[in-house]
């Protein structure tokens, strides 16, 4: 690591005010030109410690980049993740306040609720599989604390600034038709996602890592070292299969998963 604990604090500050004032900071990759990843998920600890000791509650994980295209543009070969607290859910059909928000879009994704823990090394699909309680289709709502592109420089966004941001993950809303993972094929769902009525993403659950499940064990082998797993309860979201939608006030969001259902939220 590259960064001092200080700085790793700091940073983690700066990311909970620009949250709670909703003016974005630098990119922490311009600040700190030799952050490492390790440095980033050391931030983003540290600012969900922060939260928790707020009064928050861990409810889960959301993972993200799963996407070979989205893993090449930003030079990388592995997925991110970041952490669910329980402010961050919202009611299917309900309100998302945009006014707690600075920039929001939305993906469309599979979430797995655990029935069991599931740690790694090793996990498989196959684990995870037996693991899970159900599946459920889920909206994520995405924001940027940190700016996507730097004013001077014109630098955009690096991963250590997205998975310093919590992965950049603000909420989560789960609705549709609760799925028990042996009765689908997972890789086979699909989704049409319109905004305001109009059709704007369409995807296939294949485009996570050809299974979400896969990412699911991903997470589960990653956060192992540091002697975590995924708990009995806990929502993962298990990575967006369509490019993420823009927002702003009085957009209305639906995700069609056909058979599955439909989940839906109303930016107020």
């Amino acid at each position: 690591m590259a960064l001092s604990t200080d700085d790793i604090r700091s940073a983690a500050t700066r990311l909970d005010q620009a949250e709670k004032t909703r003016k974005q900071i630098r990119q922490l990759s311009l600040e700190h030109p030799t952050i490492t990843i390790e440095d980033a998920y050391a931030i983003q600890k540290a600012w969900v410690e922060m939260k928790v000791a707020q009064g928050r509650v861990v409810k889960g994980h959301k993972i993200g980049l799963t996407s070979k295209a989205m893993q090449s543009a930003l030079n990388i070969d592995e997925p991110d993740s970041g952490i669910l607290l329980d402010d961050m859910f919202f009611a299917d059909g309900g309100l998302v306040p945009s006014d707690r928000f600075i920039g929001t879009r939305v993906e469309a994704e599979l979430a797995f609720v655990m029935k069991s823990r599931l740690a790694g090394p090793d996990c498989t699909m196959f684990d995870v599989l037996n693991a899970t309680d159900f599946v459920v289709p889920a909206l994520e709502i995405l924001d940027t604390r940190v700016e996507r592109v730097d004013p001077q420089t014109k630098a955009t966004r690096k991963i250590f600034d997205t998975i310093a941001d919590n992965a950049a993950n603000a909420g989560i809303v789960l609705g549709g038709r609760p799925i028990r993972p042996m009765d689908a094929d997972l890789r086979w769902i699909g989704v049409l996602c319109f905004r305001n009525g109009q059709l704007e993403e369409t995807g296939l659950a294949a485009g996570v890592l050809n299974h979400p499940a896969t990412s699911v064990a991903w997470l589960a082998n990653k956060i192992a070292p540091n002697g975590l797993a995924l708990e009995a309860g806990q929502v993962v979201l298990a990575g967006s299969f369509i490019r993420p939608i823009e927002t702003r006030k009085g957009d209305t969001i639906q995700a069609d998963y056909g058979p599955y259902g439909s989940v839906s939220c109303y930016f107020a």
